[in-house]
């Protein structure tokens, strides 16, 4: 199961729209753009969270 959180996020009409169509731009959804918006400026802020290395047990 993910752990990702869910939220209710309140923009603009004219700011959900132009999220939407550089969403459709990139063949992503108005929510996967959202979260490459929010990855990308904490990677280019230096606050970006590293992913652990999940190994499953008995794998090197």
């Amino acid at each position: 199961m993910s752990d990702k959180k869910t939220f209710v996020l309140r923009i603009d009409a004219q700011t959900y729209d132009a999220i939407e169509k550089w969403a459709a731009d990139e063949f992503r959804s108005v929510n996967g753009q959202m979260e490459w918006i929010i990855h990308k400026a904490l990677k280019d802020a230096g606050r970006a969270v590293k992913k652990e290395n999940k190994e499953k047990p008995g794998k090197k």
